[in-house]
């Protein structure tokens, strides 16, 4: 069963997110901030996170950039209300890029995709 970090500081989200991610079988975790991400990312270990672009304090492309440069094994899907950021360059870090809906299909879709990605790279290292 895979872990995952789902980052997003509106509680309705990260509850959606869990309940629907758990049901397919992940083990999930939520944060608010990128403060309580990073937190998180010191004690314990996930197969994938999914990142807000908008957080509070810090926004979710500065999150990703840090994720990037100290977890360079950990792929991140961002998942934001702004298609405008699949522009950024920064944005360009993640290894998904999931515009919010209340359709969940397309973020379970692109979480299976990255993590098939993700073994496929592993077992072909081996």
């Amino acid at each position: 069963m895979a872990k995952l970090l789902v980052v997003d500081d509106e509680a309705n989200i990260r509850l959606l997110y869990s309940q629907e991610l758990s049901d397919e079988g992940y083990d999930v975790v939520t944060a608010a901030s990128a403060i309580e991400a990073a937190e998180k990312l010191q004690s314990e270990t996930f197969d994938l996170a999914v990142l807000d672009i908008k957080l509070k304090n810090e926004s979710g492309i500065d999150l990703l950039q840090r994720i990037v440069k100290e977890r360079q094994n950990l792929p991140v899907i961002l998942c934001t209300a702004f298609s405008c950021y699949k522009d950024d360059f920064s944005a360009w870090l993640a290894e998904g890029y999931v515009v919010k809906s209340s359709d969940m299909q397309e973020l379970k879709d692109e979480i299976k995709r990255v993590l098939a990605k993700r073994q496929k790279a592993a077992a072909t290292a081996s």
